[in-house]
């Protein structure tokens, strides 16, 4: 067992952790929070129609750590994801990151596109969020390395090589438009995006969306050897819970913007408690 490891299969290191965290998508009132939700059973406020995208989420991941968010569409699990990840302001809540001192929901313009481009790393949904499809797929990955503040054209170059090779994306295809790349390709060229920094966090949202069984494995299989290699502290958002079943350690389970369950994704799946994590497992066995 190394050094700062409690046995769980990552460091006890806090990467990032998260209090409170919400977002109201409307002008909100005070019944916002306790007249939705679970026990609601539903997260558009009754009283002034705002809808609750997620509210009093808690949680926190490991130098190491997968931590899977899986509920169905609505279920607020992408809001949270973009929160985390620093592109969507929260309503209310404290997020801390290794990176910041202090709340990064706070944090100013300069401080959180600091964060974004040298600590987190974000592979969206839609591939159009994450990459220009007119760049070259080198020059998306470049973007990064830029916005970093990376100036050698040289090495740059050389970096674009190394992550390319890493995702097991055709270096030879680096200085091709984006918009010829497969699908698979456009979702490796988003993980090499990610990790260009070493970020400390990535964030995966829906990162099979779209695309066919054989290459969502093997997008899952490139990404899960480079985050073990590397150690990366990871947020996987997905309703498909093989995606959760092979990346993630610990998975918390969303419903109408709420946490209604968490635990060690084995748990969670083989010995459901909640009753609506118990209809998600039985729908896809």
């Amino acid at each position: 067992m190394g050094a700062g490891d409690d046995g769980r299969g990552w460091a006890d290191v806090t990467v990032l952790g998260a209090r409170g965290v919400g977002r109201i998508y409307g002008e909100g009132c005070p019944s916002c929070v306790d007249r939705t939700g679970d026990r609601a059973g539903d997260n558009r406020c009754p009283v002034c129609g705002s809808v609750v995208g997620c509210a009093e989420v808690d949680l926190a991941v490991h130098e190491g750590e997968v931590l899977g968010v899986v509920g169905e569409s609505g279920s607020g699990k992408s809001s949270l994801a973009e929160i985390l990840a620093l592109d969507l302001a929260a309503t209310f809540g404290v997020v801390e990151h290794v990176g910041y001192d202090g709340n990064v929901l706070e944090a100013n313009y300069e401080e959180r596109f600091a964060l974004r481009n040298r600590h987190v790393g974000m592979v969206h949904q839609r591939v159009r969020d994450g990459l220009n499809l007119d760049f070259s797929g080198g020059g998306n990955v470049a973007e990064k390395l830029l916005a970093a503040g990376w100036r050698d054209y040289g090495e740059i170059r050389e970096r674009v090589r190394e992550l390319f090779a890493e995702t097991e994306i055709p270096v030879d295809r680096m200085d091709d438009p984006t918009r010829t790349y497969s699908g698979g390709m456009q979702r490796r060229v988003q993980i090499a995006k990610a990790i260009a920094n070493d970020p400390a966090l990535v964030i995966l949202d829906e990162p099979t969306t779209g695309l066919d069984v054989s290459v969502q494995a093997r997008v899952l299989d490139a990404f899960r050897r480079i985050q073990r290699e590397k150690g990366i502290a990871t947020i996987v958002v997905s309703h498909d819970l093989g995606v959760i079943r092979l990346l993630a350690d610990r998975t918390l389970v969303m419903r109408h913007g709420r946490v209604v369950e968490s635990g060690l994704t084995d748990r969670i799946l083989e010995d459901p408690h909640h009753e609506y994590t118990q209809t998600l497992i039985n729908s896809v066995i």
